[in-house]
């Protein structure tokens, strides 16, 4: 099973860059994306089936904001969109799909970098995530949880850590909570194959030589709960692969 992760930061914006000619590459069987803002209805999805991808959508209330699909040659056995938590499914932020006894969760983390309100949110959110994620392990304990978590660990995941101690994204109680995620059971499957620095999955567009210059942030993960670990085979960050300000993480994992 390979999945990619990838915030697309508008799926039709996407589109226009190239995004369908590289699904036709094939890059992976189940592609999650994040900040589709858009409806379903509002994009031509006959170009994903086409591909032989089912396409499963859960948009924000708010249009043109947020939003979550995911595209699978595998056919799931059941899909579940929102998690039941307000705040969260008004703003279209998480969507779940069974493959099995496999259950795989694409969300959509909030940002905390439009202010105070916004970081408070986050707080919340992160706080009543955990809480759902822990009573959901005990009736799925082979949990796949990717997106865009908007939260980069530790100081190799930032080039510039001391510069950006007091930005949103990388503040204490944010890193701290990544440590509590991961302490409880969850395994960073990038980190498993690539202990190096430098590796990185979004950076500013407001200044546009930080690509160029790799100044990037990993904000973006696939996650595992424990038991998945000894299934996994290869996880990867592509840099190259440019509709977006983020880029598509990978991972593949063995099938029993």
């Amino acid at each position: 099973m390979r999945i990619i992760s990838y915030n697309v930061n508008g799926i039709r914006a996407a589109i226009k860059k190239g995004f369908i000619d590289w699904l036709k590459t094939d890059p992976a069987d189940i592609i999650c994306v994040q900040e589709t803002k858009a409806q379903k209805e509002n994009v031509d999805h006959t170009l994903f089936n086409e591909l032989g991808y089912h396409d499963y959508w859960f948009s924000a209330q708010k249009k043109g904001y947020s939003g979550v699909a995911v595209f699978t040659k595998i056919k799931p056995d059941a899909v579940e969109t929102g998690n039941g938590h307000g705040p969260t499914d008004d703003e279209g932020r998480v969507i779940q799909l069974q493959f099995g006894d496999i259950r795989l969760i694409n969300t959509y983390f909030p940002s905390g970098t439009s202010g105070d309100v916004r970081q408070e949110f986050k707080y919340q959110w992160l706080d009543e995530y955990y809480k759902w994620l822990n009573e959901l392990k005990k009736k799925h304990p082979k949990l796949i949880l990717c997106g865009d978590y908007n939260i980069a660990h530790k100081e190799i995941d930032i080039h510039d850590p001391k510069g950006n101690k007091n930005s949103s994204g990388f503040l204490p109680a944010e890193r701290e909570w990544m440590t509590k995620f991961f302490e409880s059971g969850w395994v960073d499957t990038f980190r498993e194959f690539h202990p190096e620095p430098h590796r990185y999955s979004w950076w500013s567009q407001r200044f546009p030589s930080v690509r160029l210059q790799n100044k990037g942030w990993r904000i973006d993960y696939i996650t595992v709960t424990e038991p998945l670990r000894k299934n996994l085979k290869d996880a990867e960050i592509y840099p190259d692969v440019k509709h977006s300000d983020h880029c598509p993480v990978y991972l593949e994992l063995k099938m029993n």
